[in-house]
């Protein structure tokens, strides 16, 4: 298209940075052209052609229109930043304030999402979904030592092995027997939909001083840390996560794989009169070597309460306290998890749990937290419905060992 000056110039919002430069070196190579019969003409006359002046004067112009358009930010409508940035963020706040999902949408039509306000609502900036799982695992007590994975998919698989290949001995010329393959086991982690319903007025989303991002991450961190973490001690794996006190029990001289091993105290609901730490150092035990490096104890309040009662045959207290602000307090030197989800020390309940949870639980995070803003459901209050996908399960039945309070 040509404009008023006589250059072609490729118009409207949707001219991308790409096409814009390429409109402004075609221009600037018709001002080296123009300027050059310009002082070419000077040269010969000691004068220029009124014409070749004027051009040059409205070409020089169109120069500074083509540079402004090449800086100008995108506006809705344009090309986004492949990695989301400010574009994604400003307009996931205008959502966010006004409702505005116009500019949102063609947001997510280039990064090819499938998402829309009628199907699940549209996802968070990516700094905003990084601040609500570092909050997560701050607060969530199993998150915060267990093996954490990223997914795109609704199913994370991997294959295990639950034992490795034969080997043996043999002489320099003996014959080498055939020896078995491993075997493997493939564990499945399904991801499930978790919500919350942070609700605001419509005065605090007007207010241009509060961080939209912030507020919504402070206000869904409290409700997924409280609804996962009952579902990674405890789920029962429908609509939700696994938990590893859901998995099969058996006591630890006869575990097998797909079995959670336990130590009894012997006395239900109780730790036995006599030598009462004794059984916690059977639980430590009961933990290979290898585990035991990074093992942790879990247990609720009230059991750690127990515990720290308890001391060795030199007199010294078992459980010590932090050794300096935000490290957990220990026991026999392993740190201690304190989870509220963990049951009360009771007749045949599993109240402590010690292991590599690193290892042994596994939690997926499918990426993507999204939002669908509802302002008439509960008015003169916005609602934000905000959903992720998680899903967790034990992933090596070998970390972790359960204390039994019971025969």
């Amino acid at each position: 298209m040509l404009n008023d000056k006589g250059l072609e110039v490729k118009s409207g919002l949707h001219a991308d940075l790409g096409a814009a430069f390429e409109d402004f070196m075609r221009a600037f190579d018709a001002f080296k052209e123009t300027n050059d019969r310009r002082l070419g003409e000077i040269e010969r006359s000691l004068s220029t052609d009124v014409v070749t002046t004027d051009k040059l004067a409205r070409i020089d112009r169109a120069l500074d229109e083509l540079a402004h358009k090449s800086a100008r930010p995108h506006l809705a409508g344009s090309a986004v930043r492949a990695s989301g940035g400010l574009d994604h963020k400003t307009a996931f706040e205008g959502y966010m304030r006004r409702g505005d999902s116009h500019v949102l949408r063609g947001f997510e039509g280039k990064a090819l999402s499938a998402g829309s306000d009628t199907d699940g609502g549209y996802v968070v900036p990516e700094e905003t979904e990084r601040s609500i799982n570092r909050a997560l695992r701050g607060i969530s007590p199993i998150r915060a030592i267990a093996g954490v994975r990223q997914v795109s998919g609704s199913v994370y698989k991997k294959p295990f092995a639950i034992s490795g290949p034969e080997t043996g001995w043999v002489g320099e010329t003996a014959a080498r027997p055939e020896t078995d393959s491993p075997a493997l086991a493939e564990l499945a982690f399904p991801t499930m939909e978790i919500y919350a319903m942070p609700a605001a007025t419509q005065s605090l989303l007007d207010d241009a001083v509060v961080d939209i991002d912030q507020w919504i991450a402070e206000e869904v961190r409290a409700a997924f840390a409280a609804q996962e973490g009952a579902a990674f001690v405890s789920g029962d794996g429908v609509n939700k996560p696994k938990g590893f006190l859901a998995y099969p029990k058996v006591a630890n001289a006869t575990w097998t794989w797909g079995n959670i091993g336990t130590i009894a105290t012997g006395t239900p609901g109780a730790f036995p009169a006599t030598d009462p730490a004794d059984k916690l150092i059977d639980l430590s035990y009961a933990v290979k070597a290898g585990y035991r490096a990074n093992a942790h104890f879990v247990m609720n309040r009230a059991t750690q309460s127990i515990v720290r009662k308890m001391k060795d045959g030199d007199g010294a207290y078992l459980w010590q306290p932090s050794a300096k602000p935000g490290e957990p307090p220990t026991l026999m030197g392993f740190p201690v998890a304190e989870s509220e989800d963990m049951p009360d020390v009771a007749a045949d309940s599993h109240a402590i749990a010690f292991g590599d949870f690193r290892r042994g639980y596994l939690i997926v995070d499918r990426v993507g937290i999204r939002v669908l803003r509802d302002p008439y459901s509960a008015k003169p209050y916005v609602l934000f419905y905000t959903t992720k996908r998680v899903g967790g399960g034990v992933q090596d039945f070998d970390a972790i060992k359960l204390m039994k309070f019971g025969a």
